[in-house]
């Protein structure tokens, strides 16, 4: 068995956010373990620009960004554990890995950072009807395919979902000569960002259909030849004789992301059901003591700048706690949905662990224009505030001063309310 001050799961843009913010407090015994060859997580196949604007103020690739850290961490002690499966961890702060290498092994921990990310709903998942032929990916799996190994996946490609991967891969697909044929969205807005929907789709005169999904998958010769297309109703569900044909060798799934959180609920971490990511305190700490999570495995983030910033607040108080340093907790606040919202995060918020404000990280159920996001402890509302446009393909953040925090009875709700106009 192996001992060190923080143990870090995952090697992506958290977990490496996670380790230097941590290096940076006082630690240096610290491992990164990685499941992968290389360190970068998901940045390592996303080619295309608009990475660092917040957290480095320049545009940059997906490569670029993940290349930052990775020279940071060449000038510090943490060490790095590659091509390594975490099976494993313990309320005590075990780690259990195992890899070719170094076979299988126990690590303890002071303190672990958990930063696996998320995978992404598959096929099987939303069950489409249909063949079952080669041509059907994730966008993700397609992206890793034409990015990093070279393969074209398809030239005739439709593609279902119009999350951030499904719209970038839109473009992608067509810079490399394939026919995107439309963007098909079971929900009567899009999942993305507004910026990839201009630069992705509209740019490139990429149809997308709102409130559609496939409804039948055709094969010929063991390949995807067609996909059949219906609109669908407020219930989501096909609407007879609207249906069209698409002739496509391709179809591509960008239908949601799941938080990998296998092994924090085989430890017995509390999981919230609306980020299927584990319930955090405002210092990304899980309902186990001196165990953290950060970065997607919580909550899907937009922004892999988010993501750092989240992380690095995730190693400072991995830090603190190894160092015995962290301050009283005070009163514990739980923060709940109210109407208009999916989910917050963090959930629960202790008053002792905060200076003056808290951020709170959330999104709404549905696109409001000219909005109140209203803080509420019963029928008292303590807080309001404005906002032009919300959608749920943006992560919105909310900034809470303590003094409002120390006026509920232990629960405030976050809802969101349309202005007439």
């Amino acid at each position: 068995m192996s001992d060190y001050q923080l143990i870090v799961v995952g090697g992506g843009p958290a977990g490496m956010a996670a380790a230097l913010q941590a290096h940076e407090d006082g630690l240096r015994d610290i491992l990164i373990i990685e499941r992968d060859h290389d360190l970068g997580g998901i940045l390592n196949q996303c080619i295309h620009n608009g990475f660092g604007l917040h957290h480095f103020k320049q545009e940059l690739t997906g490569p670029e960004y993940a290349g930052r850290f990775i020279s940071m961490l060449k000038d510090t002690s943490i060490k790095v554990l590659s091509n390594a499966m975490v099976l494993q961890i313990t309320a005590d702060h075990q780690v259990h890995t195992v890899s070719a290498e170094h076979g299988y092994q126990v690590l303890q921990g002071k303190a672990i950072v958990l930063a696996m990310g998320c995978r992404e709903r598959t096929r099987g998942a939303i069950a489409i009807p249909g063949d079952r032929p080669a041509g059907v990916f994730t966008a993700g799996t397609a992206q890793r395919y034409l990015n990093m190994e070279g393969y074209m996946v398809g030239k005739r490609v439709l593609i279902l979902g119009s999350g951030d991967i499904g719209l970038i891969m839109a473009r992608r697909m067509t810079l490399e000569g394939a026919e995107v044929l439309a963007c098909v969205e079971l929900m009567p807005y899009s999942g993305g960002l507004k910026r990839n929907i201009v630069q992705c789709l509209e740019d490139f005169d990429i149809p997308l259909y709102l409130s559609h999904t496939i409804t039948h998958i055709k094969a010929e010769n063991g390949r995807v030849c067609q996909a059949t297309v219906a609109q669908v109703d407020e219930s989501r569900c096909p609407i007879p004789g609207t249906e069209r044909i698409f002739e496509c060798d391709t179809v591509l799934l960008s239908v949601g992301l799941i938080p990998e959180n296998e092994i924090s609920r085989e430890a017995g971490i509390c999981m919230d059901p609306r980020t299927g990511g584990a319930v955090v305190y405002e210092n990304m700490e899980t309902s186990l003591p001196g165990i953290f999570a950060c970065g997607n495995v919580v909550h899907v983030h937009d922004l892999v700048d988010f993501v750092t910033a989240e992380s690095q607040k995730a190693g400072s108080a991995g830090a603190a706690y190894v160092k015995n340093t962290a301050p009283s907790d005070g009163s514990t606040v739980t923060v709940h949905n109210g109407t208009g919202v999916s989910y917050t995060v963090p959930q629960k918020i202790r008053t002792g662990r905060i200076d003056k404000t808290v951020s709170i990280f959330f999104r709404v159920v549905r696109p409001c224009e000219q909005c109140h996001l209203t803080v509420s402890c019963g029928n008292e509302v303590l807080a309001t505030f404005k906002r032009d446009r919300v959608a749920p393909g943006e992560m919105e953040r909310l900034t809470l001063t303590k003094d409002v925090l120390e006026k509920s009875d232990g629960t405030i709700t976050l809802s969101v309310t349309e202005v007439s106009q």
